[in-house]
């Protein structure tokens, strides 16, 4: 058991011979007493103030661990958070990318058909364009082999002597005018452009009919000697000719 103060103070001592000076031990007590007093309560106090740190340390602790706790606990919730929107953007990348991908074979579907339709259509255009020309360059044949047949025909001598059949009677219908030689000369000698010239004149007083005659797809020769019943076939045949 430690001593107090006040044991030492109410120690007593035997008395033998040769003691101590009691006065002197008296006082060296009292100052035992004195720093004794003080070093306990000292002691009480660095207790007590022992107690409060530890109770502060157990609070602290506490708190610690409670914020270790809910460290784990917001770190847990924050790794599911980050999972699940990873998981949530690699779908909505996943999705996307899909979606972008149908999209474009989409569009490269669609671009390849119009591409594939305009080739097709350009082709067509262009067989088209080749038959129009093989058809425009038969057509041009078969108009100057036509006209040249046809002139061929305006200078036959069965023309000339149509016309001159049709001047004698002229000149036996109505004798005023009767034409000299030298007219009658002067008309065969105008060219034929002027001669349609002269006809295109006429037409305005009469109605007048133009038969285009188109030879046929194997054209014979046609002789100056040809008859104008020739010219008639040669028209019926040349009527099919822009069917084909």
């Amino acid at each position: 058991m430690a001593l107090s103060p006040l044991d030492i103070h109410n120690k007593e001592f035997n008395h033998r011979m040769r003691g101590l000076d009691e006065d002197q031990v008296n006082d060296f007590l009292a100052q035992i007493i004195k720093d004794y007093s003080a070093s306990l309560k000292k002691n009480e106090e660095m207790e007590k103030e022992l107690k409060e740190l530890q109770d502060k340390n157990k609070y602290f602790n506490d708190l610690k661990d409670a914020l270790n706790q809910s460290i784990i606990v917001a770190q847990e919730a924050a790794d599911k958070v980050k999972k699940n929107a990873d998981d949530e953007a690699a779908l909505i990348q996943s999705k996307a990318e899909k979606t972008s991908q149908d999209m474009l074979t989409s569009a490269t579907e669609k671009a390849n058909q119009i591409v594939k339709d305009a080739s097709d259509k350009a082709k067509n255009i262009t067989v088209q364009t080749e038959d129009l020309k093989r058809q425009t360059r038969v057509f041009r044949q078969r108009l100057q082999v036509m006209l040249e047949s046809q002139l061929e025909v305006v200078k036959s001598p069965e023309w000339k002597e149509l016309l001159a059949s049709t001047t004698e009677s002229a000149e036996y219908l109505d004798p005023a005018q009767e034409k000299t030689p030298e007219s009658a000369a002067e008309v065969d000698k105008q060219p034929v452009d002027s001669v349609h010239s002269e006809a295109a004149e006429d037409t305005d007083g009469d109605t007048r009919y133009t038969e285009i005659v188109f030879p046929t797809d194997e054209p014979e020769d046609t002789t100056s000697s040809a008859a104008p019943a020739d010219s008639a076939s040669a028209a019926s045949d040349a009527s099919e000719a822009p069917q084909e």
